[in-house]
């Protein structure tokens, strides 16, 4: 019997264990309960008011603010992450929790409409009173990530989008923080309990047959996953063949190539070298945005420097499983012709993996690109040397898609101009003179990008747009304006943005 976050009665909230005891799986028939539960919450607090939602997110955020000792020490206990790392992670999560509560309080997101009824509309006919929103659509099953134990897991970014479009969650713990994710979740419950959101609305599940029975649940309206290809395309294939499909948003592999133009390396290689090294190996290179490819000048000074760098020690990763996966994608890498370690070890034999840098030519990654341009998911990755820029824009054009794309150049270089539109077309975000880790919360953000870095290219899991994800567009036509949802009712008495007869008002 596992020990799940109760639907019905919040758990009492119980101190971080000392001892790592094993959290068992969810029983099939528990999960068939729960998202019942989850269901009937979903529509009780999709119909809660914009600010009874705003007020249960801000709540939830308070809540783990004020357990923060207890959680770092548990999520440091279980993944091996740096405590300032968590603590800051964990900073973000109550920060993302917040800011969705100002986003449902703006009103934008609804995208509301309104065409009133015209008897002489020109396309021939009358248009009738139609009025169209955004409203959630249902239970929504996210699956945590094991890298980011706060803000990609249990209250992270997809149940605070997810709730916040007015949905209930059910989440799927990693096995990587169990004890974690369940004292998480008590915490997530108990505050939802206390803002008055309805008994089911959260639930944390453990086991992979229990993650994929619930995937397959009717139920089950849409789903998140943060991970592997393996892992991720093997969920998306699921969620396809239900007799009734629903939407699957994985986060899958990104190798966030890095592109530097001669100008660049000629006047700025100590610094390009070194911050590179640094987003390389920040957390262990366990971030889907470590750039895992750097294209720079044959013969350039970044290369000395990278060659000569001090990198950190080995150190060990959230996970074997992730361990051992780390070292057969260096293993593959790194024994591929034409490749030799460039910094650090590619040695696989040690108890943690130590930080590598590798080396090889454009003209080798043009030849083979499944091979070398491939997710080493740790402290690794690949330099690239070109002989002519032109290189530079024939590897863009042979990348799959990708989370991000850096081009480290000077505003003149007759390059960038050519290889700007061709990363705009393979990858979420396109940073210019950055680094890529390091992904901010804002309203503008986008992490996302063609398969295989996620299966939805049109959407976010990062940013206020990550609630559109959770939501489905719902038309009125001629409904009596009391019975119609506030934002849709003609005086407007959300006071949010709506498009009137064609015209933006707000």
């Amino acid at each position: 019997m596992t020990a799940p976050v109760s639907p019905t009665t919040p758990s009492p909230i119980t101190a971080a264990p000392s001892t790592a005891a094993p959290v068992g799986d969810t029983p099939i028939a528990e999960v068939d309960t729960f998202v019942g539960l989850a269901a009937d919450a979903s529509t009780a607090w999709r119909a809660a008011s914009i600010a009874v939602r705003g007020e249960a997110l801000r709540a939830v955020a308070d809540g783990l603010d004020a357990r923060a000792d207890d959680l770092v020490t548990l999520a440091g206990r279980e993944t091996h992450l740096a405590e300032a790392r968590l603590r800051g992670e964990l900073k973000r999560t109550t920060f993302q929790l917040r800011l969705f509560a100002e986003v449902l309080a703006e009103g934008s997101w609804l995208d509301a409409r309104i065409d009133h009824a015209v008897a002489d509309y020109p396309m021939g006919a009358p248009r009738p009173d139609i009025r169209r929103q955004l409203e959630g659509i249902g239970t929504v099953l996210v699956f945590a990530a094991s890298n980011f134990p706060f803000a990609f897991s249990v209250a992270g970014g997809d149940t605070a989008s997810a709730l916040a479009a007015g949905n209930a969650v059910v989440l799927k713990a990693h096995p990587g923080h169990p004890h974690l994710s369940d004292l998480t979740g008590q915490i997530v419950t108990a505050a939802l309990s206390a803002a008055g959101a309805p008994a089911g609305i959260f639930t944390v599940i453990h086991g992979t047959d229990a993650g994929v029975h619930a995937l397959r649940h009717p139920e089950i309206r849409a789903a998140s996953f943060t991970g592997s290809i393996a892992g991720g395309r093997a969920l998306f294939d699921i969620a396809m063949s239900r007799p009734e499909p629903i939407p699957f948003y994985g986060e899958l592999g990104s190798v966030n190539p890095a592109f530097v133009t001669r100008s660049a390396a000629k006047g700025r290689a100590a610094e390009i070298a070194e911050q590179f090294v640094a987003s390389v190996t920040g957390s262990a290179g366990q971030l889907c945005t470590k750039p895992g490819l750097l294209l720079v000048p044959a013969g350039s000074a970044i290369v000395d420097a990278l060659s000569s760098a001090t990198l950190p020690g080995a150190a060990p990763l959230l996970n074997p499983s992730i361990a051992s996966g780390f070292r057969r994608s260096l293993d593959a890498t790194a024994q591929h012709d034409g490749v030799e370690v460039l910094a650090g070890s590619a040695a696989s034999d040690g108890a943690d993996p130590a930080p590598a840098l590798l080396r090889t030519t454009a003209a080798a990654v043009i030849a083979d690109p499944e091979a070398l341009v491939s997710e080493m998911f740790g402290p690794a990755a690949l330099v690239a040397e070109y002989d002519d820029e032109r290189e530079l824009v024939a590897v863009a054009k042979l990348l799959e898609g990708q989370l991000t794309a850096t081009l480290v150049a000077d505003e003149r270089d007759a390059v960038a101009a050519d290889l700007l539109p061709v990363l705009a077309t393979k990858a979420g975000r396109v940073l210019w003179n950055q680094w890529p880790t390091g992904v901010s919360v804002t309203w503008a953000q986008q992490h996302g990008g063609p398969y295989p870095a996620t299966t939805a290219v049109g959407t976010t899991s990062v940013g206020t747009a990550a609630i559109t994800r959770f939501l489905r567009p719902v038309a009125y036509q001629n409904v009596p304006d009391p019975l119609l949802p506030a934002a849709l009712q003609e005086a407007n008495p959300l006071g949010i943005p709506r498009r009137v007869d064609g015209v933006l008002e707000g």
